[in-house]
């Protein structure tokens, strides 16, 4: 992942989060006791540990496999897994059915400098549940896709500058720049478990897979979804999004953005720069 004026992602994070984080780190601690205030001041976007929503059914680890495990984790490879190290939170609302609306811990790696590829959690702990995967492709691959492909393909701009998509525990500039980096990008994300907090009975992964969709207006986020977020991980959602102003400027109108236009309850405001695509043709054909 490259970011502006700051060499690659591996750079950036082994130069500004190797110092910055472990103030970040200091924080976390510090915030247990002291509250958000402390992680403020430290300059961190806010961390604290998100144990799993639901529990899933089933017996107890046998000794056996607990056995069976340790050799495995002793002999065994996990390279696919060991680049995962972009840790992102957000929120995903299921575009069959809006109102179904989810808190997504990302564990992602970037591939090349157009396409990334996300494992979701429902937490962030050893024992989160995995509920999902994303891929994160650039506006340039989006647009070499085949039209009916795209609808599968949600725009990101809107959760970047609503200030609800964080990456946890960074120094404020390292989260700044990882959000501009994908300023403009799609995902396609498929969550294949509800494990939504409060869904108790949810205890396997059953059903078809969920095509997910972005929040592109204030207000359609359920309100009561992003402040547990914000009080449990120690994140101010506002804060981030005032200091991602300065993105504004760089977001071109995107597909998808309406495409759940009028499915939500309640009021909504438009997100100071992100636009319609269809609404930019209409405006330029006029």
């Amino acid at each position: 992942m490259q970011f502006s004026g700051l060499g690659s992602a591996s750079e950036l994070f082994s130069k500004v989060s190797s110092s910055a984080a472990r103030g970040c780190t200091r924080c976390v601690r510090k915030s247990v006791v002291l509250g958000s205030l402390v992680t403020a001041l430290a300059g961190c976007t806010g961390f604290a540990e998100t144990k799993p929503a639901v529990e899933p059914e089933g017996r107890e680890e046998s000794t056996k496999t607990n056995v069976l495990e340790a050799g495995a984790a002793a002999l065994q490879p996990d390279d696919p897994l060991e680049p995962m190290n972009v840790y992102l939170v957000g929120f995903h609302p299921m575009k069959d059915d809006p109102s179904h609306q989810m808190e997504a811990h990302h564990f992602c790696t970037q591939v090349n400098e157009d396409f990334a590829q996300c494992v979701l959690f429902d937490g962030n702990t050893r024992d989160a549940n995995l509920n999902g995967i994303e891929y994160i492709i650039s506006e340039h691959l989006f647009e070499q896709l085949p039209e009916p492909e795209k609808q599968y393909w949600h725009p990101h701009n809107g959760e970047i500058l609503s200030g609800q998509l964080v990456a946890p525990n960074l120094p404020v500039q390292a989260d700044h720049e990882l959000m501009k980096s994908k300023m403009n990008s799609y995902g396609k994300t498929w969550h294949t478990w509800e494990t939504a907090r409060g869904a108790s009975d949810k205890s396997l992964p059953l059903g078809e897979p969920m095509l997910a969709w972005s929040f592109n207006r204030q207000g359609e986020a359920k309100a009561d979804l992003v402040e547990s977020r914000d009080k449990r991980m120690n994140i101010d959602t506002e804060a981030r999004r005032k200091a991602r102003e300065d993105l504004i400027p760089l977001a071109r109108p995107q597909s998808g953005v309406d495409a759940l236009e009028g499915q939500f309850q309640g009021p909504t405001q438009p997100i100071p720069g992100v636009v319609s695509k269809d609404d930019s043709k209409n405006t330029s054909s006029q």
